[in-house]
């Protein structure tokens, strides 16, 4: 727990903390996906099947098919915000803008954007209007990916907020992040994006189920359902499965957590799925989510996403250097074989 405090006191400061000094993330290797990670050793590619699914996935519907869709396909473009969002409401005007100037995780300039905000806006948001959202997002990713790679964000108000600007460069990246969703909003809306070909999905919920009093196995039983469908839409993806974070909320056992936690990693493995242990990057020697990474006991501050940073990016780096590993591999098979 030590190492979790040095790389806080590192982030604050600003001082570039070796990375031998970090905690490990603990990932439980898989048994049929096409990369296996780990996190010393980088990825390895492992052969078997992989798991069907017979649940169904409607296809995702749009609230506004005339949209412009985005062209643009170029790593270097991926959309940098020139500003700091106070509320959900600028966040979401501003990705429609970005939708409707037909630029996608691109930066407006602060004219067009302003111009784009002062039309159409509603007095308040819905969970339906955050989904066409979301789905056009999907869509206009599908159209403008190109060659280049992509990582996708599953979750709730967490994943939502997770500053663009700290997601690992060299990807394309698509939030799919809602604020207050649980579950089993999560898994029905999962075919707003099934047409994306994404390297890995990063999943994260279960927080809101708790708010809102859903017990352990109804949980379980929806994460299970979210990694097979997942599979279905996704089967050339690696989907990782990051645990559920600590609180400093009365309302909410961060036992329970754990426990849940524990549950989820078993779950994840037996679909043949990975699991990635962020809990312990969060949790003070209390168990509780540490005070310095928190605005307020829930929702994560700006060290908090520079923590959460820290760790996909070295998720990121082993799966480069796992895939150069594969490529030397196939090179001296080849060799061989001539």
């Amino acid at each position: 727990m030590r190492n979790v405090y040095l790389l806080a006191a590192g982030l604050i400061a600003g001082l570039a903390i070796p990375v031998t000094t970090l905690p490990q993330p603990l990932v439980f290797k898989t048994e049929s996906n096409q990369i296996q990670l780990n996190t010393k050793e980088g990825l390895q590619a492992v052969a078997g099947e992989t798991v069907a699914s017979t649940v169904e996935t409607p296809s995702p519907e749009f609230s506004n098919p005339n949209l412009p869709i985005p062209v643009e396909s170029s790593v270097q473009s991926i959309y940098q915000p020139t500003r700091r969002f106070l509320s959900g409401s600028q966040l979401y005007y501003h990705r429609l803008a970005a939708l409707k100037a037909g630029q996608i995780y691109t930066r407006l300039s602060e004219n067009e954007l302003q111009s784009l905000l002062e039309s159409g806006k509603k007095p308040q948001l819905t969970y339906e209007d955050w989904k066409s959202l979301l789905a056009m997002e999907a869509r206009a990713m599908v159209k403008g990916q190109g060659a280049n790679r992509l990582n996708v964000l599953v979750g709730d108000s967490l994943s939502m907020w997770f500053p663009n600007e700290k997601l690992p460069a060299g990807k394309l990246w698509l939030n799919q992040g809602i604020s207050g969703d649980t579950s089993s909003g999560i898994l029905n809306r999962l075919s707003a994006f099934a047409a994306t070909k994404p390297d890995v999905i990063y999943v994260m919920a279960g927080i809101n189920d708790l708010r809102k009093g859903m017990n352990d196995q109804a949980i379980l039983r929806n994460y299970r359902l979210i990694i097979r469908r997942l599979r279905q839409n996704h089967p050339g993806s690696l989907i990782l499965v990051q645990s559920i974070l600590p609180t400093r909320l009365a309302s909410i056992s961060n036992s329970r957590i754990r426990r849940l936690n524990s549950q989820l990693a078993l779950i994840t493995r037996q679909e043949k799925a990975s699991y990635l242990n962020l809990h312990d990057w969060f949790a003070d020697f209390q168990g509780n989510l540490r005070e310095d990474l928190t605005t307020d006991g829930l929702h994560l501050s700006k060290n908090g996403y520079g923590v959460w940073q820290v760790v996909l990016e070295q998720m990121e780096s082993n799966f480069a250097i796992g895939e150069v590993r594969q490529e030397s591999l196939g090179e001296a098979r080849r060799s061989q074989q001539q």
